[in-house]
């Protein structure tokens, strides 16, 4: 009689390598990803929806639709004061920001006695805590006795009057600007120094001068570098904040002449607890800036040069 055969289990197929991996990547990077999506994503989404509504930061929000927008462009003039203010510092602060880091790098990068010293010294106001050169700020420009007042005594005229009034509060601020430009300096002689000398050499030969080789040498190199500090000095310039809600203590004086665009979103959100309009505020702000970027993106290939030949 043949013997009777047991039947073989079948053996519990298990996961594969690859998903296994997969899990146990998921698993230690969940800590990160519920955080991000807990303080970035839900935030932003919720944003969104607050800006449709009528919200005070406590009660259940209410739907206006686009009540809040309407308001920003037709009723609400301290928006435009802002709107005005925020483009101005960025339009007259990036390109002196632009030239005047470059210069001082060009100039830094010379072979000179006391390099070190002379980049250090330019880096120096960098590494001031913003408060307290806003602080400081305020102090050097209190005409009648700030010492940037100074020279004009000696010479028997009166001073501008700097931040107590309009028309010199915003050139003040830019010259604010351009004092912590340290970084940007430094940025731009990194660049410098990462030009090779063999196209210098060659334009040696060729009998360029140094116009020449600034102009076909140095500056088509360096412009992936000038693309660079135009995208950040724009998304910096329009976020513009602390120095002068510092200076003015946010009420726009003189003559809102300092009321900066997230200044008064600040205060919208946060003074007047209308989170709703603020959060309107932010998204206009989002797609402005990303348009203006956009735009820098596109036009870069036509100036932008990188030695591997894309542009």
């Amino acid at each position: 009689m043949a013997a009777m055969t047991q039947p073989v289990p079948r053996r519990r197929r298990g996961l594969t390598p690859r998903t296994r991996n997969t899990l146990n990547g998921l698993l230690f990077a969940a800590p990160w990803l519920i955080g991000i999506a807990a303080f970035w994503v839900y935030p932003i989404l919720a944003s969104a929806y607050y800006s449709f509504t009528k919200f005070n930061g406590v009660q259940a929000p209410q739907w206006i639709g686009l009540a809040n927008y309407l308001q920003l462009f037709t009723k609400d003039s301290n928006f435009w004061d802002a709107v005005y203010n925020t483009f101005y510092f960025a339009i007259v602060s990036i390109p002196l920001a632009i030239v005047a880091s470059f210069a001082l790098a060009m100039m830094l990068n010379a072979k000179i006695r006391g390099q070190v010293v002379y980049r250090t010294i330019y880096f120096l106001p960098t590494l001031v805590p913003e408060v307290a050169l806003a602080l400081v700020w305020v102090y050097l420009f209190t005409p009648g006795t700030g010492i940037v007042n100074l020279p004009f005594d000696w010479l028997g005229v009166r001073g501008p009057c700097w931040l107590t009034c309009a028309q010199w509060a915003r050139p003040t601020i830019v010259l604010l600007a351009l004092w912590i430009i340290g970084q940007q300096v430094v940025l731009y002689l990194a660049g410098l120094q990462d030009v090779p000398q063999d196209l210098y050499d060659a334009a040696d030969v060729d009998g360029a001068n140094f116009w020449h080789k600034f102009r076909h040498v140095t500056m088509p190199m360096m412009t992936p570098v000038i693309f660079f500090h135009l995208v950040t000095s724009v998304i910096g310039a329009l976020q513009f904040f602390t120095v002068p809600y510092i200076m003015t203590g946010g009420t726009g004086f003189p003559a809102n002449s300092t009321l900066f665009y997230s200044i008064y979103m600040y205060k919208n959100a946060f003074q007047y607890y209308q989170m709703g309009y603020a959060s309107a505020m932010a998204w206009l702000l989002f797609l402005v800036t990303l348009l203006i970027t956009l735009a820098i993106f596109r036009t870069a290939r036509l100036w932008v040069f990188y030695a591997s030949g894309q542009s």
